[in-house]
């Protein structure tokens, strides 16, 4: 194969790629867009607040901002609950907590079998209510913050397609400048005979086979 058809067959594969690497990458950036603007829209609906910054400096046991709380929770004082780390602060470090606070450590299924034990008591009906509302609460914000993580996944893959795709392009330039560059009539991989072999023994040019002579019938 000659030398210049292998680098534009290699330079139009990397063209090839370059289409594709830019394809995904633009998708990758919709499905981040999209996924994120989702995510805010549906946590606005909610209109979730965090405490404000003066519940944080009263924080105790048993309230409604307990000390363990203030590491993930603070920074976020005040705000509306609007991304994907904000929801899953709320979730785990607010909701949950209280939640392990109440009987039973608020795990809904063990609520819900002494409430069904017994019937008649009120006070369990109430704490059955509670639970199922904060566990439900706390899925759906953690789902949230799920599909967030799946957005900036996505964001990362997009960045990192385009990146490659302006690496490859570069490559595919150089293929098709070194095709230019190069005689028509090189030879891909041609095998070079060594000094040794292109002279004779005694330091002439190689013998030549000799040529046979026509017999004459």
């Amino acid at each position: 194969m000659r030398r210049r058809v292998f680098d534009v067959l290699t330079s139009a594969i990397g063209m090839g790629l370059v289409v594709v690497l830019l394809v995904a990458g633009g998708l990758l950036m919709w499905g981040y867009s999209y996924d994120h603007s989702n995510v805010r829209n549906q946590l606005a609906e909610q209109q979730i607040f965090f405490p404000p910054k003066a519940a944080f400096a009263t924080a105790k046991p048993g309230t409604e901002i307990t000390p363990a709380m203030i590491p993930y929770l603070e920074k976020y004082s005040g705000q509306q609950l609007l991304t994907g780390p904000q929801a899953e602060a709320y979730a785990d470090h607010f909701i949950a907590e209280h939640l392990a606070e109440m009987p039973y450590g608020g795990i809904y299924s063990k609520i819900s079998t002494a409430a069904r034990a017994e019937p008649k008591n009120t006070a369990l009906a109430a704490l059955e209510t509670t639970s199922f509302q904060g566990t439900t609460l706390r899925g759906l914000l953690l789902e949230a913050y799920g599909f967030s993580k799946i957005g900036t996944i996505m964001l990362y893959g997009s960045i990192a397609s385009f990146i490659l795709a302006v690496l490859m392009l570069g490559l595919v330039g150089l293929g098709f400048r070194h095709a230019r560059r190069t005689p028509a009539e090189q030879e891909l991989l041609v095998p070079k005979r060594s000094p040794a072999a292109a002279k004779g023994t005694n330091g002439g040019p190689a013998p030549q086979a000799p040529e046979r002579e026509l017999i004459k019938t």
